[in-house]
């Protein structure tokens, strides 16, 4: 059984390293010409899977979008994740989760196991319960060859409340999430399957990202985020920088020559990160 990180390794080397989003939010399927109702959302994601699932490296559904729907729309959202899977895409499923205990094991067995019809290549989650309360999610990741990414800092306005505050040590809580993740990841080759969220944008944190595993970097594209702001943020890093855009791909749809178009405008543009 290939790990994660192997397998994403790989996928970048032969598709490039961009994240796709898949956000069917209701002014996105308006400019699309699509009701916000479940023909909408089914058509929606159909149409991105068939554009850019064989195209891309990586497909990045945001769970809420789905949940909104209901159990139908929890349907919609697994046909996505296999149909994408089928057709050669990793997929990271954004549900962003954290909890304790047997909750936080529900969630790994929802979204870690082969046997869940919800299986993922990796999903994102929180650890703002204490980096130790995703432990059922990193261990059920690690047995079936999945993947998890961890937010550390992101670049919405209110993270830093959290994220940059220092714990005893004089460590910000972001830093010891970068340092958490290095440790579960030390030895792998070629690429460890712990990956951390990083915002493309938050600037100079005087955090090293050298974590050996795969970097999530939303807020590329159409949020203002670009290659040079890549290279200054991750450093030495850069090279395992997972860009991520939804808007800037998305928007140039329902076409699917256009999303594909859109997409290795991306690819391209990032292309230089891998050295």
């Amino acid at each position: 059984m290939n790990s994660f990180g192997s397998r994403l390794h790989t996928a970048v080397r032969s598709r490039g390293p961009l994240c796709v989003g898949i956000d069917p939010h209701a002014a996105l399927l308006a400019s699309w010409g699509l009701g916000d109702d479940l023909a909408g959302l089914e058509r929606f994601s159909a149409t991105v899977v068939d554009a850019l699932a064989g195209e891309v490296s990586v497909l990045k559904p945001q769970s809420a979008f789905y949940e909104r729907f209901g159990s139908q729309g929890i349907a919609v959202l697994e046909r996505t994740i296999t149909d994408a899977r089928s057709a050669g895409a990793l997929v990271l499923l954004d549900v962003k989760r954290g909890d304790i205990g047997s909750t936080s094991q529900a969630y790994a067995d929802a979204y870690l196991d082969p046997a869940s019809p919800l299986f993922s290549d990796a999903v994102t989650v929180s650890p703002y319960l204490g980096f130790e309360s995703v432990r059922p999610m990193l261990d059920t990741a690690r047995a079936h060859g999945a993947g998890v990414f961890v937010l550390a800092l992101t670049s919405n306005p209110e993270g830093p409340q959290f994220q940059h505050a220092t714990t005893a040590t004089g460590r910000t809580v972001g830093g010891t999430v970068l340092d958490s993740l290095a440790a579960l990841n030390e030895g792998a080759e070629p690429l460890g399957s712990f990956g951390a969220v990083v915002g493309a944008t938050v600037g100079d944190v005087g955090e090293s990202f050298s974590i050996n595993g795969p970097l999530l970097a939303p807020g590329v594209g159409a949020q203002g985020g670009t290659p040079e702001d890549v290279r200054r943020v991750f450093g030495a890093a850069a090279a395992n920088v997972l860009p991520s855009s939804s808007r800037e791909v998305l928007r140039a749809g329902p076409s699917n020559a256009a999303l594909r178009e859109a997409a290795a405008r991306g690819n391209d543009q990032f292309a230089g990160l891998l050295g």
